[in-house]
Order: C-alpha cells, then sequence, then structure tokens
C-alpha cells in the first residue's frame, strides 16, 4: 500500500511539473495568446487616446490671407468686406481686428507669405554668378511662388490702377520685400545708393508683373525677357548714378562742410535749453 501511495505520488509531482498546463487549466499557448491579444488590445487604445497625427493648420495670419485670396479670385475687390474675410477665415472681427486694421492691411499680409518662400528657399548654387543672373533668379522664384494666387492677383491689379492711395500704400510694402529679394541675391541695399537700388527693383518688378499677370504660356517666355530687360535697364541707370555721385562727391563734400558749421552751434544751444539735465 505504501509503495502505491509513493508512485501515485510521484506521479502527481510530474503532473504538476509538466510544462504546459497551469493552476487554471489552461496550456502555455492559450497564455501567450491571451497576453497578446491583452498588448493588442493596449497598443490600440493607446493609439485611439494618443495625439492625433493630422496635418498643421496655418495660423490666423496666414489663414485670413488666404481667405481674402480666395474671394478676390472669385468677386471684385471692391465688392470684399473685412466681415467676408473673418467669415472665410473662420475668424471673429475681434480675431481679425487683432491681426489686420484694414483690407489693404491684409493684403499687404500676401507679401510677407511670398517673402517666406522665396527665402526659405537654397540660393546657394546662385554664388558664382553675375548680380543680374542672381537677382533674376530670386525675381522669377517670387513670380514661382506667386503663382497660386495669379487668379485672385488679376482682379486685384485691376480695381487698384486707378487709386493711387492704395498703389502708393503697396509700394511701401513692395519696398521692405524687395530689400530682402535683394539680399538673397547678394546685392548691397545701405549706402548712399541702397534706397535707389531698392525702388528700382520694386518698379522693374511691377513692370514685369504687368507682363506675367498675361501670360497664359507654362514657359512664361513673355514674361522672361521682360523681367531680363528691366534688370538691364536698371543696371544701366545704377551705373550711371554711381558715376554721377563720383563726379559730384568734392561738391557735396563741400557743401557739407559749410553746413555742419553753424548746425553745430545750433544743436548745442538747443540741447541745453531741451535737456531737463542741463540746468543741474
Amino acid at each position: 500500500m505504501d509503495e502505491a501511495r509513493k508512485d501515485e505520488a510521484q506521479k502527481d509531482g510530474v503532473q504538476e511539473l509538466k510544462p504546459g498546463k497551469s493552476k487554471s487549466g489552461k496550456t502555455g499557448s492559450d497564455e501567450s495568446k491571451a497576453g497578446g491579444a491583452k498588448a493588442s488590445a493596449s497598443k490600440a487604445s493607446a493609439s485611439v487616446s494618443g495625439p492625433e497625427t493630422t496635418a498643421k493648420k496655418p495660423d490666423s495670419r496666414t489663414a485670413a490671407v488666404e481667405a481674402l485670396m480666395r474671394l478676390a479670385a472669385e468677386q471684385p475687390w471692391n465688392d470684399i468686406e473685412i466681415g467676408d474675410i473673418a467669415r472665410e477665415a473662420d475668424l471673429s472681427l475681434a480675431e481679425l481686428r487683432e491681426l489686420f486694421p484694414s483690407k489693404g492691411a491684409v493684403l499687404g499680409g500676401l507679401s510677407r507669405i511670398i517673402d517666406r518662400a522665396v527665402l526659405d528657399g537654397d540660393t546657394s548654387d546662385l554664388a558664382d554668378e553675375p548680380a543680374r543672373e542672381r537677382l533674376f533668379d530670386v525675381l522669377m522664384r517670387r513670380l514661382d511662388a506667386m503663382t497660386p494666387y495669379k487668379a485672385a492677383l488679376q482682379r486685384i491689379s485691376f480695381a487698384l490702377r486707378g487709386d493711387p492711395l492704395s498703389m502708393l500704400a503697396l509700394n511701401g510694402v513692395a519696398l521692405n520685400s524687395h530689400r530682402y529679394m535683394l539680399a538673397a541675391a547678394g546685392i548691397d541695399t545701405e549706402g548712399p545708393l541702397g534706397r535707389l537700388k531698392i525702388q528700382g527693383t520694386v518698379l522693374a518688378f511691377a513692370r514685369t508683373v504687368e507682363v506675367w499677370l498675361d501670360d497664359e504660356d507654362p514657359a512664361l517666355a513673355r514674361t522672361m525677357a521682360k523681367l531680363d530687360r528691366e534688370i538691364r535697364r536698371g543696371e544701366t541707370f545704377m551705373e550711371r548714378a554711381e558715376d554721377a555721385r563720383r563726379l559730384t562727391a568734392p561738391l557735396r563734400a563741400i557743401g557739407r562742410a559749410l553746413m555742419e558749421r553753424r548746425p553745430r552751434r545750433a544743436h548745442r544751444e538747443r540741447s541745453a535749453d531741451e535737456d531737463p539735465a542741463a540746468a543741474i
């Protein structure tokens, strides 16, 4: 009897140590499957509850500009109201007011978008090119960046031709933009003739845009020919301006010497009167 009990106990011990069974009665493969299912479920829940990878929404300023361009492509410029822009951009009037003071200012915001698109590009391959070629390439990149808004710009350009005040305001915006375009082309804009270079580039580009707006050729042959002529004309003008500046340098130096004597005394007297600390 004792030996029979020992045999049964040994069999039970072997059965307990035998792999593939657990106390719950499930095999190891069943448990691994269950564990895998739990892991998959937790991963799925993590993916659902985790951050969504959606496309980045444009900032409010860009949204307002894009809204104006969409509206301008479909209706006359003078029919577009501030409220229309706010609704199209999904902004409240208060939010739009914080961004832009007027419809014209929203239009001016397009220039910054175009500037960024051009300046983000790599121009290192132009380093060994002549200044004329560098500027030509930069300004053609600017036209490429303007292409998505061409339909809107055609309508806006037609509407503003008879509005000199608006054109003057846009000229100020263009001066800031083309200062950076010249910098991207590696052309100096400081010094006595710097302002003249910038204004000349603004006018040359504006005349080129007039051709570009009507140029339906995908190769833009007319536009490129016009831009090349304008840059060459501007280059010739700047050479003459530089020559005139050198020739008049002695006269300007004499004039400055004469003018600096009197203003210095007047400036000292005026400073003594205006500075509160001068009486101490």
